[in-house]
């Protein structure tokens, strides 16, 4: 299974960063690649979110399950349903001298074994793309 992490040093506090990070309905507003995101139940520290992204001109979509660490300010997600065979991942935030390092990553598995060796690594440079330009967005949305 494809495995991607990207991080990024953003010049904002571990806390404002994990504040955007927690509000996923306005990522579209900043993250170009995604159409939609929307909360579809919300409990104390979990949402389930509904999303639709645009990769490489395709319409991907999932639901997933989001949960949220308030304390180390950590967050992890998991698909319950969707296009993909398995989508998970984390956002982790660690303080260091020039801010916040924020790090993405993303596991994934198209579920078709028969062309996996073919669309996997693909897949990866496009959601490493599409991960790396979501730490941009989140770079220029704190750093304006």
């Amino acid at each position: 299974m494809p495995v991607v992490e990207v991080s990024k040093v953003i010049n904002s506090s571990k806390g404002q960063l994990y504040e955007i990070l927690k509000d996923m309905e306005k990522y579209p507003e900043f993250m170009k690649d995604l159409k939609s995101v929307k909360v579809l139940e919300r409990e104390a520290n979990t949402t389930l979110t509904a999303w639709e992204t645009s990769l490489a001109g395709r319409t991907i979509k999932w639901v997933e399950k989001d949960i949220f660490d308030d304390a180390e300010k950590h967050i992890s997600y998991h698909q319950v349903s969707g296009d993909l065979q398995k989508f998970a991942g984390e956002w982790i935030l660690t303080e260091v001298e020039d801010g916040t390092k924020v790090t993405l990553t993303v596991d994934f598995e198209f579920g078709i074994p028969m062309v996996a060796g073919l669309l996997n690594p693909i897949a990866k440079l496009m959601i490493k793309e599409n991960s790396e330009n979501m730490l941009n967005a989140l770079k220029s949305k704190t750093e304006q």
